[in-house]
């Protein structure tokens, strides 16, 4: 008998606690992705030995307010990308590693490769982020 009334106030406690919520969704927090696709929160600037001529990938890269950068260096040989307004510096990139993310300040910058003078690129960033989308409960 007493095993049954265990039983029962062990079941009727799974009742009530799997009846609350209020019926709403939960919120979950985007993560981020690579790539440069809409929806990422980092934007991949490919580093390229391309036929001897070393050059980035996309340039210019267009990449809005908000997002962080990556060099990926696909070359051979170790590159070293800073921002020509000294706010950013990778340091040495080796071949077939990525530079920490890059937090973007300015509107438009130019960059260029410390090893490689005559490699420079441009980023081109929106004034202000998108919005995130909505998830969950959005009234």
């Amino acid at each position: 008998m007493h095993r049954q009334i265990v039983l029962a106030l062990v079941l009727a406690a799974g009742v009530a606690v799997s009846s609350c919520g209020g019926g709403g969704s939960s919120y979950t927090a985007p993560s981020p992705s690579s790539g440069g696709s809409g929806g990422s929160n980092i934007v991949t600037i490919t580093i390229k030995g391309v036929n001897g001529k070393l050059s980035f990938s996309p340039n210019p890269a267009s990449v809005p307010a908000g997002q962080l950068v990556v060099f990926k260096n696909t070359d051979v040989v170790t590159h070293h990308v800073k921002l020509d307004d000294n706010s950013a510096d990778t340091g040495d990139i080796a071949p077939g590693a990525s530079s920490q993310p890059l937090p973007l300040g300015a509107v438009n910058m130019s960059y260029h490769c410390t090893t490689h003078p005559n490699m420079v690129g441009s980023l081109n960033t929106a004034a202000t982020p998108d919005p995130p989308p909505c998830t969950g409960y959005c009234g």
